[in-house]
């Protein structure tokens, strides 16, 4: 028989309408569950009155731009210097504990110079700072960050910064005198225009923790905090343009009890001792990830798996020769590739749409790692029905095979999409068994100079992608490779 002609009588074989019909429910099981998930998720509100944008960055990214920034206008030639004497922060924690603050400056509290295309959140900026624990750094346009010394600031100890700008061109230096100065780096923003807002600014991300739940799991808790910089030796030289200001760039701000008695963020200045304070973050923003709607994938799963494992329990049972374990496995992985082509194909952009519309931020992804989602489900879906349909015709025990597959994707797959397992075991999940091919529809990215949960449960897989989808590759691969070579004798589904 020709290949042609086996191909065609397998298919045959396996449209049958029991076969489409779960096929069919699958794909639903996905669309339905992604829809109904993305509904009910809608934003709530702390704002009094109308809350304001989003930032959106130049290249259409959502991003954090929320700090106290004290500036005025600088041509294209010119530059400003501060000697940093003090940097101190607060942390509040939430009731029960009645808004009790303590001192303390989470690692990527910022407080320096900064110059930035007037003061409208996501515009383009460079700046240069001091962090709470990670020294002096040089970060631009949201996702660049250039580490200089690491040393802290103190009044023994202080630290002198400058920014200067030569038409689209901002270079940071740093120095322990004023005198001997070190670049850190320079970065070009093409296209600024003839006057920059340039000054002193303060930031400082919300306190992040993770509280324990489930059998090890963690969940994100994170408390406001503030950070406080003093200056003093404040220049501008060259292209001064207007009178000092002082405004809140990104959302409102003075709204914890905290800060509307007596610790207002803000900057003020006394005897030419400058002291901003702030709260906030400027830098990269992961939305809500891709993962989060695809909660159908472990039901549509399970239901595809039954299919694999019937269809290699029968094969097992006809003596299937190699070259026919072949080409129905390429049957089965064609059915199973376009049913998940179809639903990932609608439950992505329909789910993406209605979070949007339900005011939730949503990840901004190119055009080709969209591709490569709902294509990559779709394939890893497809890899995970031939890898059971091998361990049926391997092990010539249908049940057997529908156990090995639950035990090796879906549960793995399962149990570190939620906060249940410890963070290191739903790694080492992701690292070990073919659930790693799931990794495909990571769009997370993890960024040095943000503290984040990457985790599992996050949305974020140990793996890159394409390694992920590899390993899944492989464990086919082999298991292919075994019952092609097993020699099959006549069994049935028990």
């Amino acid at each position: 028989m020709s290949p042609t002609e086996l191909l065609r009588r397998e298919w045959t074989a396996f449209r049958r309408p029991g076969h489409l019909i779960a096929l069919a429910v699958a794909a639903l099981t996905i669309v339905a569950l992604g829809v109904l998930s993305a509904s009910g998720n809608k934003a709530g509100s702390s704002c009094d009155g109308p809350c304001p944008a989003v930032p959106v960055a130049d290249d259409g990214s959502i991003v954090n731009d929320r700090f106290w920034f004290l500036h005025r206008g600088l041509g294209r030639e010119g530059s400003i210097t501060v000697r940093m004497t003090s940097m101190t922060g607060t942390i509040t924690y939430p009731p029960p504990n009645h808004e009790r603050i303590v001192s303390g400056l989470v690692p990527w509290a910022k407080a320096g110079l900064i110059i930035k295309d007037g003061v409208r959140p996501g515009s383009r900026y460079a700046a240069l700072m001091m962090t709470g624990s990670h020294g002096v750094r040089f970060q631009y346009d949201y996702r660049h960050d250039v580490a200089g010394r690491a040393d802290g600031v103190s009044k023994q100890s202080p630290r002198w910064l400058r920014l200067t700008r030569s038409g689209d061109t901002i270079t940071g230096a740093e120095s322990g005198d004023g005198k001997q100065w070190h670049t850190i780096a320079a970065a070009t923003l093409d296209g600024l225009p003839e006057t920059m807002q340039v000054g002193i600014f303060a930031a400082s991300p919300g306190d992040l923790t993770l509280r324990e739940v489930g059998l090890g799991g963690t969940v994100e808790e994170v408390r406001f905090t503030q950070a406080v910089g003093v200056f003093d030796n404040v220049t501008v030289e060259g292209g001064a343009v207007g009178a000092w200001q002082s405004d809140g760039v990104g959302s409102e701000m003075n709204r914890t009890d905290w800060e509307k008695h007596g610790n207002a963020t803000g900057a003020r200045e006394k005897n030419g001792v400058i002291t901003v304070s702030g709260s906030g973050d400027i830098g990269p923003f992961n939305g809500r990830t891709v993962a989060e709607n695809m909660i159908g994938l472990a039901i549509s799963l399970i239901i595809m798996f039954v299919i694999a494992a019937r269809h290699g329990a029968r094969s097992a049972r006809r003596t299937a020769r190699r070259r026919v374990i072949h080409t129905q496995a390429a049957v089965l992985g064609a059915a199973t590739f376009v049913t998940g082509l179809m639903a990932v194909g609608v439950v992505y952009p329909v789910s993406m749409a209605i979070l949007k519309g339900n005011g939730i931020l949503v990840q901004q992804v190119p055009v080709l790692t969209s591709v490569r989602v709902v294509v990559g489900l779709a394939a890893v879906l497809a890899l995970c029905s031939v890898l059971t349909y091998g361990l049926a015709v391997w092990l010539r025990r249908g049940w057997a095979a529908l156990l090995v597959g639950l035990s090796l994707v879906v549960l793995p797959y399962t149990f570190t999409a939620f906060p249940v397992l410890p963070d290191a075991v739903s790694e080492w999940l992701l690292l070990l068994t073919p659930a790693a091919g799931f990794a495909v529809q990571q769009t997370t990215v993890e960024y040095s100079q943000v503290t984040a949960h990457y985790a599992p449960s996050a949305g974020y897989f140990p793996l890159p992608w394409w390694a992920g989808l590899a390993l899944l590759c492989a464990y086919t691969m082999i298991v292919l490779r075994m019952a092609a070579r097993e020699p099959t004798v006549n069994t049935d589904w028990r």
